[in-house]
């Protein structure tokens, strides 16, 4: 267990350096990101020396990755419309989010996030740390206390929006593992062509 807090407690540091209003601006965030990413592989790898044998790379599973990504950009797509009707404060958040793309090459994002970003994300959090959890108690309480930190490291960045969008993603990705943990390839792929698609293909 203390090998998982640690691990959170990495993950947290290293959320709060990209996206803090006292430290985000003095970073390249994609970089950050980019290197945040390559951290939690290596924690997983150090933690789970046969971490790939999770993964079970079949059509099965591309396919329920494809449908899952369009599901979830189907519910940020009413969310936004429903919080932007509801918050005045809710499209101007959103559009801080989008802002970190400015100057960077979509191609250059695309690649980041698909074969970089998304994975480690999922191969991190569901993974290893609801996986732990949930062996540590029980799937129940794994899934539900994996959701919340994933969504509290998103906290540092003041952004309401962006913390309820890592609430409601990792609810979906979180739930998906709990009900298949077989299919955690199906969740790599869904988290690496949501993020491509939400924040560079067809931003909402």
């Amino acid at each position: 267990m203390k090998r998982i807090c640690l691990s959170v407690f990495i993950a947290f540091a290293l959320w709060f350096v990209m996206f803090s209003p006292l430290t985000a601006p003095y970073v390249p965030f994609w970089w950050a990101m980019t290197v945040s990413a390559l951290i939690l592989t290596a924690l997983v790898a150090v933690e789970n020396k046969a971490w790939w044998k999770d993964l079970r790379w079949n059509a099965s599973n591309l396919i329920v990755g494809i449908l899952l990504a369009v599901f979830l950009w189907c519910i940020y797509w009413v969310g936004d419309k429903v919080s932007s009707w509801m918050f005045g404060f809710a499209r101007p958040q959103v559009d801080l989010i989008y802002g970190m793309k400015a100057g960077w090459s979509p191609w250059l994002l695309s690649l980041l996030l698909l074969f970089i970003i998304g994975p480690a994300e999922e191969l991190f959090w569901r993974g290893y740390i609801q996986k732990r959890l949930s062996a540590h108690w029980n799937a129940n309480t794994g899934f539900v206390v994996t959701t919340l930190v994933y969504a509290l490291v998103h906290a540092p960045s003041l952004n309401f929006m962006l913390l309820m969008a890592a609430l409601v993603a990792g609810a979906v990705w979180g739930f998906a593992y709990r009900l298949c943990p077989e299919r955690l390839s199906a969740l790599v792929v869904s988290h690496a062509l949501w993020d491509a698609a939400v924040f560079i293909w067809f931003p909402i």
